[in-house]
């Protein structure tokens, strides 16, 4: 008997109890209905992160293909067959983002497509699984009653296997904070942007560096003074021997505190370099002192040449210098991926971005937590809100 396409999904449900839909036949894998359908498009990329453990970090695209809501009540992370990562309804909901939308919500409204965005983080000394798989457990409200609890398998992907971008530091000195950097802050991690005909996050990886004093202030002085700024006219360095790929200069500074507003889509890196590192990585940096870059396209650059200074340009609301590596030379239309510092220390922590977004705002100390003894770091990508002590890169 043929069912209408034009039935509501409830009804489909229902038809597949009654005509036995649900039934195996002649040989044939058992057929379930999954409401929610399970991609994950950008396979992760194993690194290591300054806590010394391996991190995965990738998303998971979920589409409610139902005609009511689906509610997420538990994501199981599998490697290889084993569970690496289980999140309740709790961590989902802060985890799930819908389309277009950066607030989180752990119910997938009818038709309604969404990304969860995933960090694991592998035990000690645990191997990297060849593939990823997930395990889903939700709450239909499509199905018929008692039949609404529905478990799904899918979203299967490997893990990419290629070489992590091994890098100098982009900045020189002590006091800076690796503000909204991997993996659980919200602002780079999960900037999902429709760019060209497909979703990009050119921004997984990226980081802000900013700078404390002595005093432990971002800024002091006034506010809208880009001098006040411990950052503000830094040299910045090339983390590698590359070609430069593109340079942006001559866009003008924003006020520091205020949030720059009609900022044109290839104005928002403000002043900026691109570098290939090769094997198709790119470095890129943003915000940079209009007249400082001393690069141009095609120049071929040492590490630790400096190559600009940290300026307020682009899209910024404070001086900083962001920083990224992706799989293509745009900082937009592509897909970001992780590297590694050579050597780095940290010397301390803040209480996370909520304190540092504080600091930033009203120019009072963030209450930094010492690292005792300091910790030397090498070979790893620096996680979020530590305070880090960066020395000239050895050749």
């Amino acid at each position: 008997m043929r069912i209408a396409s034009r039935f509501p999904a409830e009804c489909v449900f229902a038809a597949a109890a009654i005509f036995g839909l649900g039934a195996a036949g002649r040989g044939q894998m058992r057929e379930a209905m999954t409401p929610v359908l399970l991609e994950a498009r950008d396979a992760p990329v194993p690194f290591t992160g300054s806590d010394g453990r391996t991190h995965l970090v990738y998303e998971l695209w979920m589409t409610n293909f139902s005609s009511a809501d689906a509610a997420v009540k538990q994501v199981e992370v599998m490697g290889d067959g084993k569970v690496l990562e289980s999140l309740d309804a709790a961590a989902v909901s802060r985890r799930l983002q819908l389309a277009g939308v950066r607030e989180a919500n752990g119910t997938l409204a009818a038709g309604r497509q969404g990304l969860l965005f995933l960090h694991v983080m592998l035990a000690d000394g645990a191997d990297v699984p060849l593939r990823l798989s997930h395990r889903v457990m939700v709450h239909a409200d499509a199905a018929p009653p008692g039949q609404q609890e529905i478990t799904e398998s899918g979203g299967e992907v490997g893990v990419n296997r290629r070489a992590v971008a091994l890098i100098a530091a982009p900045v020189r000195g002590d006091g800076y904070v690796s503000a909204d950097s991997c993996c659980d802050a919200t602002r780079h991690t999960r900037a999902a942007l429709p760019v060209n005909g497909r979703v990009w996050i050119a921004q997984r990886y990226a980081v802000d560096w900013e700078q404390v004093d002595a005093q432990r202030r971002i800024y002091n002085g006034p506010k809208e003074k880009l001098e006040s700024y411990a950052i503000f006219g830094k040299p910045v360095f090339a983390v590698a021997d590359a070609m430069v790929v593109s340079a942006t200069d001559g866009l003008p500074e924003q006020t520091p505190g205020k949030y720059p507003v009609n900022i044109p889509l290839q104005d928002a890196d403000g002043n900026s370099v691109v570098l290939d590192l090769g094997d198709g990585q790119y470095a890129m940096y943003a915000h940079m002192k209009p007249g400082s870059i001393r690069v141009h396209e095609g120049d071929r650059v040492k590490v630790g040449q400096v190559i600009g200074q940290v300026g307020n340009s682009g899209n910024s609301v404070a001086p900083h210098l962001h920083f990224q590596v992706m799989d293509a030379p745009s900082s937009l239309a592509a897909s970001g991926l992780p590297y590694e510092i050579r050597d780095f220390k940290i010397t301390g922590t803040t209480p996370g971005t909520a304190a540092f977004d504080e600091a930033e705002e009203k120019g009072v100390p963030i209450p930094i937590t010492p690292v005792t003894p300091v910790q030397r770091v090498k070979n790893a990508l620096p996680l979020d809100q530590l305070v880090i002590f960066f020395a000239a890169p050895e050749r």
